[in-house]
């Protein structure tokens, strides 16, 4: 399965940007950490970018990453 990946901030966080996923062009984007079936454990690396290693090995897999300019910040989701 592919989908698209994108950094996007949470509202009231414009500097701290964090992977996104979907799985469909026309659903939600969901934190990388809300998808369970996709996410691997963050670098351990101080300051280091939240989501990262998921990032990187679904990149390899195909998956599309889309601009983050022009995408409105999200509510943060429990």
């Amino acid at each position: 399965m592919t989908g698209q990946m994108c950094w996007l901030a949470p509202i009231g966080s414009a500097h701290r940007k964090i992977l996104h996923l979907r799985t469909h062009p026309t659903l939600p984007w969901r934190p990388y950490h809300q998808c369970l079936e996709f996410m691997l454990p963050d670098y351990d690396i101080p300051e280091g970018s939240a989501g990262m290693a998921t990032f990187q090995e679904l990149l390899r897999e195909g998956w599309q990453l889309l601009p983050s300019a022009g995408q409105a910040p999200l509510a943060e989701s429990a």
